[in-house]
């Protein structure tokens, strides 16, 4: 690699979708910009449909947002598109300041434990894993291709969801299934959401003002997917998803942890075949299902208006949190910190206050005041005198793919 060579575009592939950041990880610290410096972010959204969308705004450059809508027929086309955008404010992708692309991959499995660097063979892998990440996996591979096709020449990494978790103990991966049966259809514990688990754990021991090693850490992310995960001296011991990202803690959309039972009572006593039990499970329950709503604002102003329906889907919300708060403090031993992260947990205070509110005997409160704060930095929001520290860490999966690709090929 270059030694000019040092930045990275970050892309998360969805099925109609991409997201990106091109970011600077080789600025000095008297270059007044930081290592992880945005130079361009930006989003297609729609691919494949008449009224695709692309937003671009060049952050170094100090140039303003620009939107087009046009039919983008594939992410081919979206990525071609996304680079015609970076090389009109001289960030091409034919650049050779461009040291890699990074990419999000949800499902890498036990064989890939840190980033890897895409080869054929991996490709493969991540398509052998396609069965369990079917909504998912199948994106990333498409956005890795095109990006290949793109950039040949250029390493290319993927990042996995799944990484941060393959630390979890057999006695917290394992189903109490057959093991034969588990094993041959590779049926375990993986975990989601592991670059953000990863990210803010770190973030919440630098806060805290002590190595990672030093810090036991109960991470919430809290989202439209939502899960929680139990950081032992900066390891996961412990993670709510599991086979998929349905398990857990209740979603925007999705019902998390459920009697696995009701799948055949479904099926037996309502008729409902296997496709609609899946569309129910993840895309009709949750939040959804229980008030209609999954955005969390909407939710506490039905709260504020009276309204039976939002109070209770709050209540068996905050219910399955605090159980797991519960849990996770018997799995750590001792925890030093809680760290609420993602779109719920940076921004609804009603959400944080609920979560630790009766907790006081495990060491847990909130100040009202450093609750009420808005802020885009990592903050405290606990009182001097709480035992275990509760912070707000904003969580930035991007700059942490980027890291730990830069990382990779700059070893």
């Amino acid at each position: 690699m270059s030694a000019t060579a040092t930045r990275v575009l970050v892309l998360n592939s969805g099925s109609s979708s991409v997201k990106y950041q091109l970011l600077d990880m080789g600025a000095e610290p008297d270059s007044g910009s930081a290592a992880g410096t945005r130079l361009a972010v930006g989003l297609v959204e729609r691919i494949g449909e008449e009224s695709s969308r692309l937003v671009h705004t060049p952050l170094a450059a100090g140039g303003e947002k620009r939107e087009t809508e046009g039919a983008i027929a594939d992410h081919d086309a979206a990525l071609k598109a996304v680079a015609a955008e970076l090389a009109a404010d001289g960030l091409g992708l034919d650049s050779p300041e461009l040291a890699a692309i990074g990419h999000r991959v949800v499902h890498g499995g036990l064989k890939f434990t840190a980033p890897t660097v895409i080869d054929d063979a991996v490709l493969a892998e991540i398509e052998r894993l396609v069965p369990v990440a079917p909504l998912h996996n199948p994106a990333n591979i498409t956005g890795i291709r095109t990006a290949r096709a793109l950039r040949p020449d250029l390493p290319q990494v993927a990042v996995f969801d799944t990484a941060f978790h393959t630390t979890m103990p057999e006695h917290a991966a394992r189903y109490a299934i057959d093991v034969a049966t588990a094993d041959a259809h590779r049926i375990r514990r993986y975990g989601f959401h592991g670059t953000s688990h990863a990210y803010v754990s770190r973030k919440t021991a630098e806060l805290l003002g002590k190595d990672p090693s030093e810090v036991n850490v109960i991470v919430l992310h809290l989202g439209n997917g939502a899960s929680a995960s139990a950081v032992a001296g900066g390891r996961c011991v412990d993670t709510s998803m599991g086979l998929t990202p349905l398990e857990g803690l209740v979603m925007g959309t999705r019902s998390g942890d459920i009697d696995p039972a009701v799948t055949f009572h479904l099926k037996r006593v309502a008729g409902m075949s296997t496709d609609e039990i899946d569309a129910l499970l993840n895309k009709k329950s949750g939040l959804v299902g229980l008030c209609g709503d999954n955005d969390m604002r909407e939710i506490r102003r039905r709260i504020d208006e009276g309204d039976e329906r939002a109070r209770l889907a709050f209540d068996i919300y905050i219910h399955r949190l605090k159980k797991y708060i519960g849990a996770y403090s018997a799995v750590l031993g001792k925890v030093d910190a809680v760290a609420f992260t993602a779109g719920v947990g940076e921004n609804a205070a009603p959400v944080r206050e609920a979560a630790v509110a009766g907790l006081e005997e495990m060491g847990l409160a909130v100040d009202a005041t450093l609750n009420a704060a808005r802020s885009g930095e990592p903050r405290l929001i606990s009182p001097d005198y709480a035992r275990v520290a509760v912070a707000v860490v904003p969580t930035d999966e991007e700059l942490e793919i980027a890291q730990q690709t830069y990382a990779l090929v700059n070893a």
